[in-house]
């Protein structure tokens, strides 16, 4: 082994099935044929196992094992000393921890499966940090000891000695429903059940708006009701550590802003407050400071040291680390709109489209759609609060339903990737795609264009009920395009991705559209992602769940301009990654942008 590098061997148990090979790792292995258990695989064993200390990196196991279950992965000795956590042998293994500060919002921002989740439940008091020895754990002494001299020392000796209360906002909140049992079932009932904080439990109420949904059963709210619900349930209990595992799902931009004003209401000197959150750019207006977290997933996960929010943000989309000189992604992530607006330039519109003002009643809510048009390789996304039409004007478009007033759309071909995504396919990935758009998987260009980016490879021969939310997602994007169609429906396509995942996602759907010369339109509240797809843009303006009005779709500028000036929300743009940044309600920057009635800026100073 050499003196370089520490070598980590990681088989994963829902891929590996000794009993369905021929154990080709186990025959193939060099350290093996000279006589050494390095890859030993017991008659009742689910999965083999690899000793990281005979293993001499060759990487035959990886190339020869059928449904690629094995990864061998280099580490540099630096980091062999500062292992945190290691479930079991050849599993995740977890480098370094966050370090949270009294009366500040600690951000994280990295991949999923990179060990998110398993920091909080560290920093939560509900796993106990093994320093990697998994079959002879630590006591409490020797991890107080290992963290000696740093922050987090003092941390885990109030876990320890002040029994500290930590409550964490789950990431799934569609799968709150199901875990609410007995007679309370009621939003306002179980809110009160909780409510420690009884000061401040109107004001929660109120900006999260959930006063119209008190009465209402849990099991029938939206996504974005269960969000502001399970963000309230956390807001309104005494605590002395809050930890928020995406806050933003499936809420509108006004939502985020609202959300972030509540979470970040719960500072006080003593409070610990642990974002995680996609969206970078509500990242931003959250956090105090941020820590990345990189690696490979699934196998193991560094965290760096932190850093102020703008440089730590900075540092995740170029995706090198100068205090520690080392890049973990190969190219950096950049939203240059010239992406965009030039290749909008080579494509010749051959089909334009229009559709009449239409008007649609359902139950108390009003929804007016003025005339319009669109035309061939356009991605135009909708932008408004949730509750003002948007999916409504989507099933309008598709001819699902039909208006009350005003000529029905023009009869397309439509694809539609609804807003939530419940699995009912029994069988694998691969099944679902051959069953449901066999001849676009089985096209080279449909595999170069979509399939490989989504890195759908990983999990192709998964059962589809066993998927993350994260991998649902992708999966439901890869069934909406892979359909013949005219106009692609998407509803918020980022929901559950990480910000690297959701990057790639709007590029993989800006693509398509242009190659395949067709129409979307998608509903997204991440701002970056929105401003970075978007060639038009539609704002829908009224009252949620009342009134609205779906304005005629304007170019990106003054659409965006229109949308966040009713929002009263200005954003700017970072000089070197070009990315949209809120700034603070009435900072010098905001006023100055408003008074000059530029709420959002499209030009990339430096290009």
């Amino acid at each position: 082994m050499s003196d370089k590098n520490t070598r980590i061997a990681i088989v994963s148990a829902d891929k590996c099935k000794p009993k369905k090979c021929r154990q080709e790792c186990r025959k193939a292995c060099p350290v093996v044929k000279t006589g050494k258990l390095c890859i030993e695989v017991q008659p009742n064993s689910k999965i083999a196992f690899i000793s990281e200390n005979l293993c001499i990196g060759c990487g035959i196991c990886i190339k020869k094992c059928p449904f690629g279950a094995v990864n061998i992965i280099n580490l540099p000795t630096n980091l062999e000393k500062e292992v945190t956590h290691r479930y079991s042998a050849n599993s995740f293994k977890l480098h370094r921890l966050p370090t949270p500060r009294p009366g500040q919002v600690l951000g994280l921002v990295g991949t999923n499966g990179i060990g998110k989740s398993t920091a909080l439940k560290i920093l939560a008091g509900k796993e106990k940090p093994n320093l990697g020895r998994y079959d002879d754990p630590p006591d409490w002494e020797e991890i107080l000891r290992y963290f000696r001299g740093s922050e987090l020392q003092n941390y885990f000796t109030k876990v320890l000695e002040d029994n500290i209360k930590a409550i964490i906002k789950p990431q799934y909140v569609d799968n709150i429903p199901r875990a609410i049992r007995g007679d309370v079932n009621k939003v306002g009932e179980l809110l009160k059940l909780k409510m420690e904080r009884k000061s401040e439990a109107k004001y929660v109420v109120d900006v999260l708006q959930l006063k119209g949904v008190l009465k209402r059963e849990v099991a029938k709210l939206s996504g974005g009701e269960l969000q502001r619900f399970a963000i309230g349930m956390t807001c309104v209990q005494q605590a002395t550590v809050y930890m928020f595992d995406e806050p933003s799902s499936y809420l509108d931009v006004k939502q985020r802003l609202n959300a972030a004003e509540v979470i970040r209401s719960l500072l006080g000197p003593t409070s610990y407050i642990i974002v995680v959150e996609h969206d970078l750019s509500v990242l931003d207006y959250l956090s105090d400071f941020v820590c990345i977290l990189y690696g490979a997933p699934s196998v193991y996960g560094v965290v760096t040291l932190p850093a102020s929010v703008r440089e730590g943000i900075n540092i995740f989309l170029d995706g090198h680390i100068p205090t520690e000189n080392l890049r973990f992604r190969t190219e950096s992530l950049q939203f240059r709109m010239v992406d965009a607006t030039d290749t909008m330039m080579l494509i010749d519109q051959t089909r334009a489209f229009t559709y009449p003002k239409m008007v649609k009643t359902q139950g108390d809510f009003k929804l007016t759609v003025e005339a319009g048009d669109f035309s061939d390789s356009e991605i135009i996304v909708m932008m408004g609060e949730n509750g003002t039409g948007k999916t409504t004007l989507c099933k309008l478009l598709a001819g699902a339903i039909a208006p009350d007033e005003g000529s029905k759309a023009p009869k397309l071909n439509v694809s539609m990737k609804p807003q939530k995504i419940a699995p009912k396919y029994k069988g694998t990935v691969r099944q679902l795609f051959l069953k449901k758009i066999r001849a676009s998987f089985l096209h080279p260009q449909f595999n170069t264009d979509v399939i490989k980016p989504l890195r759908i490879e990983d999990i192709i021969d998964q059962e589809v009920q066993h998927l993350s939310g994260g991998e649902l997602q992708r999966v439901a994007i890869v069934l909406a395009l892979g359909l013949q169609a005219d106009i692609y429906l998407i509803d918020e396509p980022s929901a559950y991705l990480d910000s690297e995942q959701r990057i790639i996602c709007s590029k993989v759907i800006r693509r398509f559209i242009i190659h395949s010369k067709k129409t979307a339109f998608i509903v997204e509240h991440d701002f970056i992602m929105a401003t970075y797809m978007a060639d038009k843009v539609m704002v829908f303006e009224g009252t949620p769940s009342k009134h609205a009005v779906a304005k005629k779709s304007e170019s990106l500028l003054t659409g965006c301009n229109r949308f966040l000036k009713n929002l009263n929300v200005t954003f700017r743009r970072d000089p070197n990654s070009f990315r949209p940044r809120i700034n603070k309600l009435n900072s010098q920057m905001d006023k100055e942008q408003k008074s000059a009635g530029n709420y959002f800026f499209l030009e990339n100073t430096g290009l």
